[in-house]
Parts: structure tokens; C-alpha cells; sequence
């Protein structure tokens, strides 16, 4: 797995989340029960990772949406 996007705005990780798995790729939404325990204040930001063979075409879809700014540097 390989992470694509690291985040705090909970619909971002929503909308990637969706867009991803309509083009049937697997997503893991990483440390979503810690940001829930801390309270959302931020301290620890949701990580989105998708499978090594996936990266490309997640990455793709992410710039197409006009997310770019949103990836983790490659």
C-alpha cells in the first residue's frame, strides 16, 4: 500500500474515497479511529493509501479531479 494523500478535511477523504472505489480501486482510509479519539483538533491528519499497482491511475484520477495539490510527493 502506498500513500497517496494525508489530510484532516473529512470531505476530501469522503470524495477521494468514492472517487477511487468507482474506478475499483481498493482504499484504505488510514487512522481514522486515532483522529476520532484525539477529538479532531488535527493532531493527526487521515491517510489515504491505495495498492502499489493502483498508484498511477489513483494518482490520474486525483489530477483529473483538480486535486493535485492534495498528493503526497511521489
Amino acid at each position: 500500500m502506498v500513500e497517496i494523500v494525508r489530510t484532516n478535511d473529512l470531505v476530501l477523504v469522503g470524495f477521494l474515497q468514492s472517487l477511487l472505489e468507482d474506478a475499483n480501486i481498493h482504499v484504505l482510509v488510514a487512522d481514522a479511529h486515532v483522529s476520532a479519539i484525539e477529538g479532531m483538533i488535527g493532531a493527526f491528519p487521515r491517510r489515504i493509501l491505495v495498492p502499489d499497482d493502483d498508484v498511477q491511475e489513483a494518482r490520474q484520477l486525483i489530477r483529473d479531479a483538480g486535486l493535485e495539490a492534495e498528493l503526497r510527493h511521489e
